[in-house]
């Protein structure tokens, strides 16, 4: 999976990708991005409840949290950290952060003490409630006010 890049050493790295609290669909469907991409992977570190995959490149790594969201739903959040200046230009690393939703679509959930069934995992959430079709939509940050039902 590791390949190298003209003139660049095995550990560069331009992102990391933050993956919590996800399925091996989740991740199957990673590595096969980073395939087709055909994106160096710098390296690997398991955390407590996810994996840091640290990549080449920054815009492949920016897109895949957009497409992670998309297709599985959950949040993603990017940040950026000063890291160098080359040429008097300011060099950032980036992290983009995907946390995976505890539930997927068609899941029954409890939000605000009533039912709701998931209708549609994306950016936002679209819950229709169980007892009067009520629809509410959620940002993915919101996620947490979201229970699993028992």
């Amino acid at each position: 999976m590791v390949r190298s890049i003209e003139g660049k050493n095995f550990s560069y790295f331009e992102a990391i990708l933050q993956l919590r609290n996800i399925s091996s669909t989740v991740l199957d469907f990673v590595y096969a991005e980073i395939d087709r991409g055909k994106i160096h992977i710098a390296k690997e570190v398991e955390s407590k409840n996810g994996l840091d995959i640290y990549l080449a490149d920054d815009n492949f790594t920016r897109a895949l949290g957009r497409k992670l969201q998309e297709q599985f739903g959950g949040e993603n959040k990017i940040t950026s950290t000063l890291y160098s200046q080359k040429d008097g230009r300011d060099i950032y690393r980036i992290t983009v952060l995907f946390r995976a939703v505890p539930f997927k679509k068609g899941d029954i959930v409890k939000y605000k003490g009533d039912d709701y069934e998931v209708k549609i995992l994306g950016k936002d959430i679209m819950l229709q409630a169980v007892k009067d079709g009520k629809k509410v939509r959620l940002k993915c940050r919101e996620m947490q006010q979201i229970k699993v039902k028992e």
